[in-house]
């Protein structure tokens, strides 16, 4: 049997179809691979978009803002120093967008204007932190993206 040029064709788009087809069906079904959502309760979260943009004006309103850096030690978090840091009250998320395994909340808990979250709770890469916090009623929200080298 011959087959000529124009049969031939539709036989390579069919074998390509069945490959790419082939792997899509095995990591869909394959549970070594996580297909898991970047956040839960999507919509509930962008409900409250308004009261995170008005806490995220507030934050920028600051005469001294509030520092994230990267240091040898771990993260660390600068507070306002105009501020009384034994009334500040919130939480710091970490959020891994690779690994949502990784990812914690601590809560703020000062004995300084600096809070140190430390190396041994961090793995190398890009973590996205999200500091929700009120002083003296006045709610704040900074987010800031912070690449950490181990």
């Amino acid at each position: 049997m011959k087959i000529n040029w124009g049969t031939g064709i539709v036989i390579a788009f069919g074998l390509f179809m069945s490959f790419i087809l082939f792997f899509i069906i095995r990591v869909q079904t394959n549970s070594k691979y996580d297909n898991e959502f970047v956040v839960t309760e999507y919509y509930k979260k962008e409900l409250l978009a308004q009261q995170d943009i008005d806490k995220e004006q507030n934050a920028y309103d600051l005469k001294n803002k509030v520092a994230i850096q990267s240091v040898a030690e771990g993260i660390t978090i600068d507070f306002p120093a105009d501020f009384d840091y034994k009334t500040i009250q919130g939480t710091v998320s970490l959020y891994r967008p690779s690994n949502q395994k990784l990812d914690f909340e601590v809560p703020i808990s000062l004995s300084s204007p600096h809070l140190l979250i430390p190396k041994s709770n961090l793995v190398g890469g890009r973590w996205d932190i999200t500091i929700d916090w009120n002083y003296q009623g006045k709610k704040y929200l900074n987010k800031e993206e912070v690449y950490f080298n181990q």
